[in-house]
């Protein structure tokens, strides 16, 4: 390691485990099972990791982002968060790690970007995670601040003024901060832009002793009735955090782990839709001989083949040489049948031929149109004279052609 860990402890008159420890290069950590771990990733160390840059420019406002990852996984651990709000503020890693994770070293690898250079520098975190006597403590309380982001609440003085003032008010003898939680993953909404609303953060922290009277006031059935009409509770001991702190009252998560029923998740058997385990895939050899697809190719192709030359003789055969014909059907059908049917075709021939020759007189929509004004007469529009489909249906005087002036009389002296 190129540094010393330096880590800061919360002691609020008792020694509260959370670290807050600030590595860079390839460190060992080892934070408490049960109790918050917050891992610092400064920005300024990073710089330096950097080759200098050739041109001018602002070497100290250079953009830095960080990629963290479990080694030889592409994610981190379930139980290890990150963020980082800008590119010119520092990294976070925080989370709260289990028991079933003690005794095993996890290894981040902590990948920094320059977002101007292009550069890039890695380094390795070391988490061993120890054993506490104390872990879990008995009573745990997560309270919902409202007036805060998850990076401002990570900060070293402010969680300590928040275990201040939790500490006032529940007198325990042991308290530590537990875990902390965004809003945003709770299922919150992104606050909008405007008098600065803030994301919102659970904060879960652990005492050894029975809650205190004020912090049972939210279970009041008078403060349940407030809470259930979206009205804020009463509470005497809001005043102690009011200050820094706005708490929703509402969300307060009281637990006793002593009450609380163990639930036991059991394997069920496999039963027998379960494959059993066949060990380690072994592909084939690449020595394999080489397989002849032409009886396959003659099976897909000609069997199809045959079936529809089949069906197609069939079809024809049924269609051509099957015909009975006009004359053997004149054969089969009685001679009244054929006098009868021969008779309506002549009638039909001798009707049609004699509607072309009759003349019938116009309609009065063909007759002609007289103008009042100009004394015009448009002449009737005859079907045999001009194309009807090309021309309006209503005509005006700019579209006339040959016109008709009707001469008028002049009076007589």
């Amino acid at each position: 390691a190129s540094g010393k860990l330096t880590s800061t402890v919360f002691e609020i008159s008792v020694a509260v485990v959370t670290i807050l420890s600030r590595s860079h290069a390839d460190r060992n950590v080892y934070p408490s099972a049960g109790v918050l771990f917050v891992h610092v990733l400064e920005r300024e160390y990073f710089k330096g990791e950097f080759p200098p840059y050739p041109k001018s420019g602002d070497a100290s406002n250079d953009p830095i982002t960080f990629n963290t990852n479990l080694m030889g996984y592409p994610d981190r651990p379930g139980w290890l968060r990150y963020i980082q709000r800008t590119q010119h503020s520092d990294g976070v890693l925080y989370g709260s790690p289990t028991a079933e994770h003690v005794g095993k070293p996890t290894v981040i690898e902590i990948t920094a970007y320059n977002r101007r250079t292009f550069e890039t520098a890695r380094h390795n975190l070391v988490i061993n995670i120890m054993a506490t006597e104390e872990f879990p403590l008995p009573y745990q309380a997560e309270f919902y601040i409202k007036n805060m982001n998850v990076e401002e609440m990570l900060a070293s003085e402010v969680l300590g003024d928040f275990l201040g003032a939790v500490k006032n008010v529940w007198q325990p003898e042991r308290l530590n901060a537990i875990n902390i939680t965004s809003a945003l993953d709770r299922g919150g909404r992104v606050p909008l832009p405007i008098n600065n609303l803030k994301e919102g953060v659970y904060v879960m922290v652990g005492a050894d002793v029975p809650f205190s009277s004020c912090l049972r006031e939210v279970e009041s059935p008078h403060n349940q009735l407030r809470c259930s009409q979206e009205m804020e509770p009463a509470i005497s001991c809001d005043k102690k955090f009011r200050t820094q702190f706005h708490i929703d009252w509402c969300k307060i998560s009281l637990v006793d782990i002593n009450k609380v029923v163990p639930v036991y998740i059991t394997r069920p058997d496999p039963g027998t839709g379960i494959l059993p385990e066949f060990g380690e895939y072994n592909p084939p050899s690449e020595s394999l001989k080489s397989r002849n697809y032409f009886s396959d190719f003659l099976v897909t192709l000609a069997v199809p083949s045959a079936v529809a030359l089949v069906l197609f003789f069939i079809i024809g055969y049924t269609m051509c040489c099957r015909r009975e014909g006009v004359e053997k059907r004149n054969m089969q059908t009685p001679d009244i049948q054929l006098v009868h049917h021969s008779s309506i075709q002549k009638s039909t021939k001798e009707l049609r031929s004699m509607s072309k020759n009759r003349e019938i007189s116009w309609p009065l929509s063909t007759l002609p149109v007289f103008n009042p004004v100009s004394g015009e007469v448009v002449p009737p529009i005859h079907p045999d004279n001009y194309e009807t489909t090309s021309m309006p249906l209503m005509q005006t005087q700019a579209n006339l052609q040959n016109q008709i002036t009707i001469p008028q009389q002049r009076p007589s002296g």
